[in-house]
């Protein structure tokens, strides 16, 4: 039987890709959640955004941590401290965290709460929301978008190490 020849460093590597992908994974898809849930049934908009507050809250949040521990644990054992991926990567980490818990999961809540407000007396047919969640939405969609570019060049600046 095989022995596994791991280091530790090599686990925590490990670890440390596997958060990125569990905190981030699935905030790639929350556009195609939206547009299906607007055409399909705008009443399952609240619960997206219940959805959407919940996993930041308590999967991306508790994920970012692991990274931002592994990845110290990574730039001190492999002496990388002086390199800029590691300066960018650190940096992402904190803007992310900012950027999360000041606009995307308090405009998560509103937008439940606002998007609830807009379906009373809804009875079918073409939805139309308020204001309030336009721009509640248009605020999650572009912070989001940032959020999520800020990761594939965190991910690119990680490979190739410039």
């Amino acid at each position: 039987m095989p022995v596994l020849a791991a280091s530790a460093y090599d686990v925590v590597m490990a670890i440390h890709v596997m958060a990125v992908v569990i905190a981030f994974g699935w905030t790639f898809a929350l556009p195609f959640f939206y547009s299906v849930a607007v055409k399909r049934d705008p009443r399952s908009l609240p619960f997206m955004h219940r959805v959407e507050f919940v996993i930041s809250r308590y999967l991306l949040n508790p994920a970012l941590l692991v990274i931002l521990l592994a990845g110290i644990y990574l730039a001190s054992e492999g002496h990388h401290w002086s390199e800029f991926f590691v300066q960018w990567g650190l940096g992402v980490v904190i803007v992310i965290g900012a950027l999360l818990g000041a606009v995307l999961m308090p405009a998560a809540r509103r937008a439940e709460v606002a998007v609830t407000r807009d379906l009373e007396g809804y009875g079918g047919g073409e939805f139309q929301p308020g204001e309030e969640y336009r721009g509640l939405t248009q605020r999650l969609n572009i912070v989001g978008s940032l959020a999520s570019t800020l990761v594939l060049l965190t991910i690119f600046f990680m490979v190739v190490k410039p």
